[in-house]
């Protein structure tokens, strides 16, 4: 059995592991660049919801529903994707996903054009099924390309410039998206009568093509730069060689395994209702318009940025399971004061609550796959999935705010999310970490 001093030495090594290693910090800066690009389409889609509402009168259930076919795309992916991957490698997928992501993107021109909805949620799905694509190669590559030990904190760093995508997304939507014209009642009706509404709406839905033609670009670019750039070979390469299949039946005897499908499934509902609502319930509890609370959730993404890099130097020195669960704990009291203190409070109260996000779902991740071997891709393949919960949890909140009108009431649901994210990270984590410690036995 391990003594007490062995574990010592065991988590002091850890916290000094090399985050990257040497030799491959190119291949490491172009998929690091992927967490970027993925950012500003996730979050765009905050900016989506509010423009559609407005461009094609939609209730708030309705709109929800921008959310519901972009993480479908994910959910149905995903399996897709690892499996795929663990016969070509993971290059082949990053450079699908970038050419699905990019295609998607192009799609937004013709959507536009035939102004339809049903078009937009279409190439909405593309788009995220490309960056299934993507997070399904990413996170276990940028987890397994260097010592086991620093992989949770060379996973939150990478993860890191996923904010700086997203805060670019939404700086993008609410400069060049949103017009600034928000029409009560009257105008309305006024507009109607002088035939001019429907080319107003016209107008504000032809206003997301250029962002997304733009976007198109540099995604299909880096795809290209991928294409060309030669990458290194990783122990899990190829888990089908030699008949080492690995299969999901194993997975269903990893507790901790499980248990992180659902805490990322909880968390990523959370995280996407907190910023698919946060400009209506700003606009509903503050009284402020769309630009304003456009440039909130800008401030609030970058607070989720600064804890994605803080939160890798925290973690030389505190247990990323500890550190995440502690998080969580402050989360749901913060949403508890969104909840009952509607207002200025409530709002700043759930702003605040993006920095102590940010931990999660790559600690998640990280903690999920440990010890996977050869299952590493499908079992990152079914913690990506559990994104799906971006979709059903989002509706959930669309719902509750449509039911009893009110975006502050919404957000019971998130805060269920960060409950059991608490629960994983002071018992499912533990599991792992008890089970790892056996095995050293």
């Amino acid at each position: 059995m391990l003594n007490s001093s062995s574990i010592i030495s065991s988590s002091q090594d850890e916290r000094q592991a090399r985050m990257i290693p040497a030799g491959v910090l190119f291949p490491f800066v172009l998929v690091t660049g992927l967490f970027f690009l993925w950012g500003m389409p996730n979050n765009l889609n905050d900016v989506l919801i509010r423009q559609f509402m407005k461009s094609f009168a939609l209730s708030r259930f309705q709109a929800g529903l921008v959310q519901f076919a972009f993480y479908l795309g994910y959910f149905l992916l995903a399996t897709p994707a690892a499996l795929l991957m663990r016969r070509y490698g993971y290059k082949f997928g990053f450079v699908t996903g970038l050419a699905l992501f990019g295609g998607g993107a192009l799609l937004f021109w013709p959507a536009a054009l035939a102004q339809r909805y049903g078009f937009f949620l279409g190439a909405l799905f593309v788009i995220a099924s490309g960056l299934s694509f993507l997070e399904t190669a990413a996170n276990p590559y940028v987890a397994q390309m260097g010592d086991p030990a620093s992989a949770a904190r060379r996973l939150n760093f990478a993860q890191a410039f996923n904010p700086l995508g997203s805060i670019s997304g939404v700086l993008i939507g609410t400069v060049f998206i949103f017009s600034g014209i928000e029409l009560n009642g009257k105008q309305i009706a006024s507009m109607k009568a002088a035939g001019t509404y429907a080319g107003y709406l016209r107008h504000e839905t032809m206003r997301v093509v250029t962002p997304y033609l733009v976007i198109a670009g540099v995604a299909l670019a880096w795809a290209v730069l991928i294409a060309v750039t030669r990458f290194p070979r990783i122990e899990s390469e190829h888990e089908g060689e030699a008949g080492d299949h690995g299969s999901f039946g194993e997975l269903l005897t990893q507790p901790h395994f499980l248990f992180a499908v659902l805490a990322q499934f909880m968390y990523v509902g959370a995280q996407v209702g907190t910023w698919s609502y946060f400009i209506p319930y700003v606009q509903e509890t503050t009284h402020q318009p769309e630009k304003i609370a456009g440039y909130f959730l800008t401030g609030t993404l970058a607070a989720f940025g600064i804890g994605r890099f803080s939160s890798a130097a925290i973690m030389r020195y505190v247990r990323p399971d500890r550190l995440m669960g502690g998080y969580a704990l402050v989360n749901v009291a913060l949403l508890m004061m969104g909840v009952t203190l509607p207002g200025w409070i409530g709002m700043w109260a759930i702003f605040l609550t993006s920095f102590f996000m940010s931990v999660m779902y790559p600690t998640i991740f990280a903690l999920g796959i440990e010890g996977l071997g050869r299952n590493t891709k499908i079992g990152g393949s079914l913690i990506v999935m559990s994104i799906v919960g971006g979709a059903i949890l989002t509706l959930g909140m669309g719902l509750v705010a449509q039911q009893w009108h009110s975006y502050a009431l919404a957000y019971l649901v998130p805060l269920l999310g960060y409950c059991v994210v608490a629960l994983f990270s002071f018992a499912g984590a533990g599991i792992a970490a008890q089970r790892g410690k056996v095995e050293a036995c």
